[in-house]
């Protein structure tokens, strides 16, 4: 058995392939989304992780505090 449209075999190793390649995309642009709406509504502050990269050194600053991540569960 084939489902072929307009020449193309969606039960092929090409058909396996478009699908992932849509699921991944989609995927990846739902990710986007909630860093996205996290950053927006204040939820995580990704900013002051990318600060990491620069302040490195083991006398820097922490960039989070445990007590501030058990107010946030809370």
């Amino acid at each position: 058995m084939s489902l072929t449209l307009y020449g193309f075999d969606f039960l092929s190793l090409k058909g396996a392939y478009l699908f992932s390649t849509i699921f991944l995309i989609v995927f990846l642009y739902a990710y986007i989304f909630y860093l996205y709406r996290a950053q927006a509504t204040g939820k995580v502050d990704y900013e002051k992780y990318s600060k990491l990269a620069l302040q490195d050194s083991i006398n820097d600053d922490l960039i989070e505090s445990c007590d501030n991540i058990d107010n946030i569960k809370k």
